[in-house]
């Protein structure tokens, strides 16, 4: 099955909004500590890399130092980016998608 041009464009989108979503986020979470406010989970930050957010939650984690003492974070992104990452090299290549 082969997607039409208008699909694509959606899930090009989405993964575009996703990102910028992921790393605006990151980077509100870290204004929060440092003013010592009501911080977002951590389970709603790694929730958004799981939800195609990984590239813009391991740039925020890189641009703005943050959660860089946890292994979840440290470890748990980048392993979700590359299994993503990997994920659309296989569809691409090995899909009529």
């Amino acid at each position: 099955m082969k997607l039409d041009e208008r699909a694509v464009m959606i899930i090009v989108n989405y993964f575009i909004l996703i990102n910028l979503a992921a790393f605006l986020i990151y980077g509100l979470d870290k204004w929060k500590a440092k003013k010592g406010r009501w911080r977002i989970s951590e389970i709603s930050l790694i929730s958004l890399a799981l939800l195609g957010g990984s590239i813009g939650a391991l740039l925020a984690i890189k641009v703005f130092k943050h959660k860089t003492r946890h292994k979840k974070f440290t470890i748990g992104i980048p392993a979700i980016c590359v299994l993503q990452l990997s994920l659309f090299i296989w569809l691409y290549y090995f899909t009529d998608i």
